[in-house]
């Protein structure tokens, strides 16, 4: 912990997923006072179990949510130019097929809107024909195919955005804090004063105050009620899988309607894997504990094998399996997929900001609406901070790890055969980008617990061996760490009713 006890901020943040962490970004470049304070991981929320798209979202069209799509085409755009490094352009084919319910004439529509509203910011969309849908992704089902079209969105590594909008607060002088749990909330006749903190791996606590305190815990929206009781939100499940991508044989990304239920679902690229997700089920389970079941599998393998039929997978061939829940604004429905993703951003009777809802792509404007509220809240001139316009850090992540393994060949040895992971990812991630836990490195600075089957347990020990110095583990406490690190995949990675 960074904070000293009893110090006052002008803002203090509960929760490092991505809205918190842009939010603690955007305040410090305002010139605030921060500390962002998170209870596991930077991103080891739903921040970072999500579809790793930053896309306009071309599907809440059909739904006429005109704002959402054109606020996410503006913040794709300027993900594309402020984390280039993070964000990448990425080509998706969208099939028609026969009776489908999102015909060529429909979609034709919606892209050509979907290119109006973009004004010139991206890549011209184009129709297909069968054939040439097949030439651009042949392992496709061929029988009943009429056309397609190709249009562009971008795709992130999710935990990564996060963690560098966390960097980017601390290089900008805000306190941030991973692996401490918020345990109390102070206040003052009745109003939000700051919290009680508490070391997740010390157990220390200390008291820290603020001006304004905003929670962006996503579910858990009331952090603590009168008595002191955190208490959650319904919020709807979404849960993706990672299969062999030599299986799908999948070029590109693609747009799929599940012939089950016609919901608009991704195939993605993603190293040696293609993720296919997600699935929209409201849900009462917890944050920490969300995963999939066989039902939701199933639904995703029935789908993908609708459409590439020689792959023939089955529950066996799924490498990883991961669930996060989306925080929705609006009020319950029957289908959550017909709930909106707009944000709100309302202030309790405690004067607490609560950010809720909303999407990965859509963060950094989020971030701003809040701290214009603090900066109201405070009393202080409104002043715009530049956070569309100034890079994220972490430009020179890969140059100096190759540069690491040059220097030292023992940190250029991979953590296992199939992958590119070495201990100068795990060096870097220690020194460079806060990683606490082997769940931090393993999960989350890297991929390698969505990567492989075992989830990374049988490179623990030696990633535990690499990163113990910079640590100050000992034995015993290497021994907890790998204890803690089996629980931890086994809690996010199980398939279970």
């Amino acid at each position: 912990m960074t904070a000293s006890s009893g110090e006052l901020f002008d803002l203090a943040i509960i929760g490092g997923g991505i809205n918190g962490c842009g939010i603690a970004r955007d305040a410090a470049m305002r010139g605030l006072s921060v500390v962002l304070i998170e209870r596991d991981d930077f991103g080891s929320g739903t921040s970072g179990r999500s579809s790793r798209l930053i896309h306009g979202g071309i599907r809440y069209l059909e739904q006429a949510q005109l704002h959402l799509v054109h606020e996410s085409i503006r913040e794709r755009q300027t993900l594309l130019r402020i984390a280039p490094h993070l964000v990448e352009p990425l080509a998706f084919t969208w099939p028609i097929y026969r009776g489908a319910r999102i015909g060529k004439f429909k979609l034709n529509a919606g892209l050509l809107v979907y290119q109006l509203m973009a004004a010139g910011r991206s890549r011209r969309h184009s129709s297909l024909n069968a054939a040439e849908t097949l030439e651009r992704e042949p392992g496709l089902r061929s029988a009943g195919l009429t056309a397609g079209a190709v249009y562009y969105d971008a795709c992130t590594d999710d935990a990564r955005l996060t963690i560098a909008n966390a960097i980017a607060a601390r290089q900008l002088g805000a306190s941030v804090m991973n692996h401490t749990e918020v345990v109390e909330m102070i206040r003052e006749r009745g109003k939000a004063a700051g919290v009680v903190a508490r070391s997740s791996h010390s157990g220390e606590r200390r008291s820290v105050r603020a001006r304004v305190v905003a929670n962006a815990t996503g579910v858990w929206q009331n952090v603590f009620d009168d008595d002191q009781r955190s208490r959650r939100l319904r919020g709807s499940k979404g849960v993706h899988i990672g299969v062999p991508r030599e299986r799908l044989g999948n070029r590109d990304a693609l747009t799929l309607t599940s012939p089950i239920d016609g919901r608009v679902m991704f195939c993605l690229p993603a190293g040696p894997q293609a993720i296919v997700g997600t699935t929209d089920t409201w849900t009462d389970e917890s944050p920490e504990t969300v995963h999939a079941s066989p039902a939701d599998v199933d639904y995703l393998l029935r789908s993908v094998n609708s459409y590439f039929p020689r792959a023939e997978l089955t529950a066996a061939d799924v490498v990883s399996a991961w669930a996060g829940i989306r925080p929705l604004a609006s009020g319950p429905a029957a289908n959550p997929g017909a709930v909106s993703r707009e944000h709100s951003i309302l202030t309790d009777p405690s004067g607490v900001i609560n950010i809720t809802g909303g999407k990965l792509t859509t963060y950094r404007s989020m971030a701003a609406e809040v701290v214009d509220k603090v900066q109201q809240a405070l009393g202080r001139k409104p002043r715009r901070s530049p956070t569309d316009t100034t890079e994220l850090p972490g430009a020179d992540r890969a140059r100096e790890i190759e540069r690491m393994q040059r220097e030292d060949p023992r940190l250029a040895a991979p953590l296992t055969e199939e992958l590119p992971y070495t201990g100068a990812h795990l060096v870097w991630g220690v020194t460079m980008e806060m990683a606490q836990t082997l769940s931090d490195l393993l999960i989350r600075r890297c991929h390698l617990a969505f990567e492989t089957r075992d989830h990374g347990v049988s490179a623990a020990p030696r990633a535990a061996d690499v990163v113990a110095p910079l640590l100050g583990w000992n034995d015993e406490t290497k021994r907890e760490r790998l204890r803690q690190y089996g629980e931890d995949v086994g809690a996010m990675f199980a398939i279970r009713q």
